[in-house]
């Protein structure tokens, strides 16, 4: 089967490459998918599980990203809650191959089923946004109605997402990022819009949603009123608000999640981030492309 694979850690995006791999094997409880469109974070080829398995040990050639939605191909006896042709969609295991492939093992736990009418392209851009903004608004911020919530970046495809579901609980939103988001910012439904310059403008809020980190990190945390919450993807926070905290998060497969995020694709109520969706053999070029580009494994 035909994958994308890296070799060379040095040679980083250059170093991504169409090739030829062995149908992938199944571990217990895995199913194998054949990918119909898949998605990757641009930073991955820097992440130690691209190029290690859990053990330590070296993997290459590896197969890179970790968003996949497709169909079920296989299901190995002692496999449970999937069955073959069934659509899914989900997230691959970090120190695995991963869905650049057009078959990948999955572990079963880690999809959930795609509503009839729920295109490939935007399953697979929901993926990782959708599951990162659940998990940061409702799990670990327990983002309430009422509440005001700051996110930055809310032009990306976290924070574009983040905007839909804290709408959907009714919380106050205020997005930040650049001048040029702010049209896009509002669409999505943003109260109020603050540039990153003028970011202490926001004023003092119950959360803070943050996938930027540095400068833009700390200078959030002053704006957390007490008994607020700071979560952020993009490193740990070196310094907690007044009387609030600051967590970090990585985020985690989730098949309720999924499914919950699915039904809501399905009907209208979340929109995923796509600017670009380009065919397997174009991913080393994706990967430098400017906007989120989603990888269309399988045509129609």
């Amino acid at each position: 089967m035909r994958p994308i694979t890296v070799r060379d850690r040095e040679a980083g995006v250059a170093g991504l490459s169409l090739t030829e791999l062995p149908y992938p094997h199944t571990a217990e409880n895995d199913v194998i998918v054949q990918v119909h469109a898949a998605a990757f974070t641009r930073g991955e080829l820097d992440w130690p599980g691209t190029w290690t398995d859990r053990a330590g040990r070296d993997r290459t050639p590896s197969v890179p990203g970790h968003e996949l939605s497709g169909v079920v191909a296989e299901v190995p006896v002692g496999t449970t809650g999937l069955t073959v042709g069934q659509r899914v969609f989900g997230l691959a295991d970090w120190t695995r191959n991963g869905s650049l492939a057009e078959y990948t093992a999955v572990e079963a736990r880690n999809l959930a089923p795609l509503p009839a009418g729920v295109e490939h392209v935007d399953a697979a851009a929901l993926v990782i946004s959708g599951l990162t903004a659940w998990q940061a608004l409702y799990d670990h911020a327990q983002l309430k109605t009422g509440q005001t919530v700051l996110i930055n970046g809310v032009g990306g495809a976290v924070g574009s997402l983040a905007v839909q579901l804290a709408r959907e609980i009714g919380a106050e939103i205020i997005g930040t990022g650049r001048a040029a988001d702010e049209d896009r910012a509002k669409q999505l439904g943003v109260h109020r819009f603050v540039t990153v310059e003028e970011l202490e403008k926001a004023g003092q809020v119950d959360v803070v949603l943050d996938v930027i980190g540095g400068e833009i990190l700390t200078r959030s945390t002053a704006l957390v009123r007490p008994g607020g919450t700071l979560v952020t993807i993009a490193e740990p926070p070196t310094v907690q608000p007044t009387g609030g905290r600051a967590l970090y998060f990585v985020v985690e497969p989730n098949r309720d999640q999924l499914t919950q995020l699915a039904n809501r694709l399905r009907d209208g109520r979340v929109t995923p981030l796509v600017n670009n969706v380009r065919p397997l053999e174009e991913t080393p070029d994706a990967f430098t492309a400017r906007g989120r580009t989603i990888i269309q494994v399988v045509e129609g």
